[in-house]
């Protein structure tokens, strides 16, 4: 280890940086971010220095850089791009012992600048030892997805309960364990989904009674998006990697599935025509059961759970029987294969309103506001609409739409195995016989549709049909 990780703390301390362009600026940012009072040696400063110089937030010294610059001060950058001036500051500061830095020059550094990840009061620094700073930019942006912003604002809470727990535990050992509970528990959840008033009771309570373990779980209804993996929410990646439990719709493709805890229980519950695995209030009943016996349970869902995928009637059972829970939103279906299918669902020209229907049949017909849905200069979006595709067309021509009106099938949307079928509303169930399409299919209705030749340009792998989505309830199962 050539370098030691250290944090300085320079709240209030003098700091020099030599050096007026653009590369001094940003260390001046970074040590007056950190609190530092910045003094610039230059002849000449850059504009977004200058203006720092003149509004009084730094120093100035307008000449060439002198050994009388470093008096007093807690620590050098040299930022210039002359060599011997910037070997002349790294000299002179550490026969000082000051400890300083020259920017993208270790050898004559006696501390470096690492890539920083700012969670303040969480900090986490990442460096090459000046090997490589843009790999270090990129492992720090590795990070930003794994480290949630929250984790400032929870390490801030925990602070001010410390002493508290000082009082309440003498232990250094049972503290420890005590904070591990915290940290492991709901508590961290409330932080992260904002209901900080909550996590601060449940911090009050957990001291008062010496343990922050809990009787109940709770359960994250998290959407899982249309089937690509990387279109999920951090928080929907970081939620599936700590559920002890995994319950999963048919719709959720076997790449996503992947990305769960290995060790997670699971249970298939997905639901096709007249094969429903679970039926619903099965469902909402073991997401109750699960989390009453401590578990943190994941209720994975295709799309958005808030858009037909009855998400509501799920966590209002949760609500009743007094659960906690928390929901993540997903990509919904229709703004996932519209993207990944060149047709976007508004358009200047074409279309100025967007509705998304359920095309689910019920004893044999669908029960729909005809004459809103064939209005013109409108997108209409019908999910689960392959069974009932032949009442949708009759319905919408004898309604007034245009037989010739463009529509779209985006099958498997948004993974490698996408298909995408143009026709019209005239040809489209003539289509779905032809073609053999299957679930899960989307059906864009629209003049929108036009542009999918001009704008595709998701160009999936070569189609081997055994679908993701079939195969992950087999593979889990």
């Amino acid at each position: 280890m050539e370098f030691l990780p250290v944090f300085i703390k320079l709240d209030g301390q003098p700091c020099l940086v030599v050096g007026g362009g653009t590369v001094a600026a940003r260390r001046v940012n970074l040590l007056r971010k950190a609190g530092g009072h910045v003094t610039v040696v230059a002849p000449e400063l850059s504009s977004e220095l200058a203006e720092l110089a003149s509004s009084g937030a730094i120093v100035h010294r307008a000449h060439r850089f002198a050994a009388s610059d470093l008096d007093g001060m807690r620590v050098a950058i040299g930022a210039t791009d002359v060599i011997e001036v910037n070997a002349e500051v790294s000299r002179l500061a550490q026969a000082r012992s000051i400890p300083v830095n020259v920017v993208d020059n270790p050898e004559l550094c006696s501390f470096i600048v690492p890539s920083i990840l700012d969670r303040s009061p969480v900090l986490v620094a990442v460096s090459t030892g000046g090997a490589s700073p843009v790999l270090a930019r990129q492992l720090r942006t590795r990070l930003e997805t794994l480290i949630p912003s929250a984790y400032g604002r929870l390490a801030a809470m925990i602070e001010e309960y410390r002493e508290l727990a000082k009082q309440r535990f003498s232990e250094t050992d049972t503290r420890r364990r005590f904070w591990e509970e915290v940290l492991e528990g709901p508590i961290t959840e409330l932080v992260f989904s904002g209901r900080e008033a909550d996590a601060r009771r449940h911090i009050e309570q957990a001291l008062a009674k010496g343990t922050a373990k809990e009787g109940v779980g709770e359960v994250y209804l998290v959407g899982a998006g249309p089937g690509d993996p990387d279109l999920l929410t951090f928080r929907a990646v970081r939620l599936m990697q700590q559920a002890d439990v995994l319950v999963y719709d048919r719709l959720v493709s076997a790449p996503i599935l992947d990305l769960a805890r290995r060790d997670a229980e699971r249970f298939y519950v997905g639901k096709e025509k007249n094969n429903h695995a679970v039926p619903q209030e099965g469902i909402n009943q073991l997401l109750v059961d699960l989390a009453r016996q401590g578990k943190r349970v994941l209720r994975l869902k295709g799309g958005d759970p808030f858009i037909f995928g009855r998400g509501g009637e799920e966590i209002e059972t949760l609500a009743q029987e007094g659960i906690p829970f928390q929901v993540v939103p997903g990509i919904t279906a229709a703004a996932g294969c519209a993207s990944y299918s060149g047709i976007p669902l508004t358009h200047r020209d074409y279309a100025q309103s967007c509705t998304f229907v359920t095309g689910h049949l019920k004893e044999g017909s669908l029960d729909l506001n005809w004459i809103q849905l064939v209005q013109p200069r409108q997108t209409v979006v019908f999910y689960m609409g392959l069974t009932g595709i032949d009442v949708i067309c009759q319905q919408l021509i004898a309604h007034g739409m245009a037989p010739d009106m463009p529509a779209a099938l985006v099958e498997q949307g948004t993974t490698r195995n996408q298909r995408v079928h143009i026709g019209t509303v005239a040809s489209l169930p003539a289509l779905v016989a032809e073609s053999g399409v299957r679930a899960p299919t989307l059906t864009i209705i629209g003049e929108v549709v036009k542009l999918h030749d001009k704008l595709d340009w998701f160009q999936p792998a070569e189609h081997v049909y055994e679908t993701e989505f079939s195969t992950a309830a087999k593979r889990y199962t």
